[in-house]
């Protein structure tokens, strides 16, 4: 079992090597590919570009560039207030992915259309899928209890026909279901990947969108957005939060052992790992891992585990 690894103090820790988004933003090519980023592009005090990152339409704009530029996709939209996600971090998921897949292929990363893979909530963003086809040719299954944000993705396929081809996007018509409903009989995955809601209740992603914004210098008195990165409720908590859900998917998981390769899921809170580590010993999962990243000074990891 790996543990996550610490940058150096004062260095910012690398994304992945094969990760297209290293070093700044490279926002002239950003404007040139995307123009409908441009008005939201200006100098920093320092004199380097940049945009208001506590601007959701900004964000939006600037995912939609680096989209197009890095990864061949048109198009890209959401509707607002769903999720945002920023594009290194989800990228590098899908990279460490690669490389836990290569283990059982002698070092070689699996590619095409034979590596199948589920996107459990994969949002009205699709950015898993996307970049997963774009980058490895994967196959993709995204399900989501929304069926707006599906229309949303379905939007961003019909503008991509060759990802239209390679990803299907199921409906999971219970909410207290993860994978059943899902997972049809016969079927076989690769792996699963997941962004779990992180908040235990409304209240609690208020008060985790205060601190971004005082970490962003942004506090003024008033009341704040949710969310710079937007997100419907279901995106950002449930009862009990990023630990009961993923405990919960631990649970259903062992049902499914036979169709699945990798279970994995982000694990926002290192503090949650033992908690789930304990629940992954008592389902008997026969090998269980701990995959840390990095994007900057910011910290992250996926939990992944397997039945014999």
């Amino acid at each position: 079992m790996t543990s996550p690894r610490r940058p150096l103090p004062g260095r910012p820790a690398p994304l992945h090597p094969r990760n297209r988004h290293q070093g700044s933003y490279d926002f002239p090519a950003l404007m040139r590919t995307s123009p409908a980023l441009r008005p939201f592009v200006a100098p920093t005090p320092r004199g380097n570009l940049s945009i208001d990152f506590t601007d959701p339409q900004a964000v939006r704009a600037l995912n939609r560039a680096l989209l197009a530029l890095h990864h061949g996709v048109r198009d890209w939209d959401i509707p607002a207030d769903f999720l945002c996600p920023p594009i290194p971090g989800r990228a590098d998921y899908l990279h460490h992915l690669a490389d836990l897949l290569a283990e059982g292929t002698g070092g070689r990363i699996p590619r095409g259309a034979t590596t199948r893979l589920l996107d459990v909530g994969t949002g009205a963003n699709g950015v898993y899928p996307l970049i997963g086809f774009k980058e490895y040719g994967w196959h993709f299954v995204g399900s989501d209890i929304a069926p707006a944000a599906l229309d949303a993705f379905g939007r961003t396929l019909a503008a991509n026909p060759d990802c239209a081809a390679a990803i299907e996007l199921r409906h999971q018509p219970d909410p207290q279901a993860i994978f059943a409903g899902i997972l049809q009989p016969g079927e076989r995955y690769a792996a699963t990947l997941c962004n779990p809601p992180f908040h235990a209740s409304p209240d609690d992603a208020v008060r985790g969108s205060t601190r971004k914004w005082k970490n962003l210098g942004k506090t003024t008195g008033k009341q704040v957005p949710l969310l710079n990165f937007g997100g419907q409720a279901a995106e950002l908590w449930c009862p009990g939060g990023e630990a009961a859900f993923i405990e919960r998917m631990i649970r259903e998981s062992r049902a499914f052992a036979k169709q699945v390769g990798w279970f994995t899921c982000l694990v926002s809170k290192v503090s949650n790992l033992p908690l789930l580590q304990a629940a992954l010993r008592r389902e008997q999962a026969s090998e269980i891992r701990v995959v840390a990243m990095a994007q900057g000074q910011k910290q992250s990891r996926f939990l992944a585990w397997r039945f014999g």
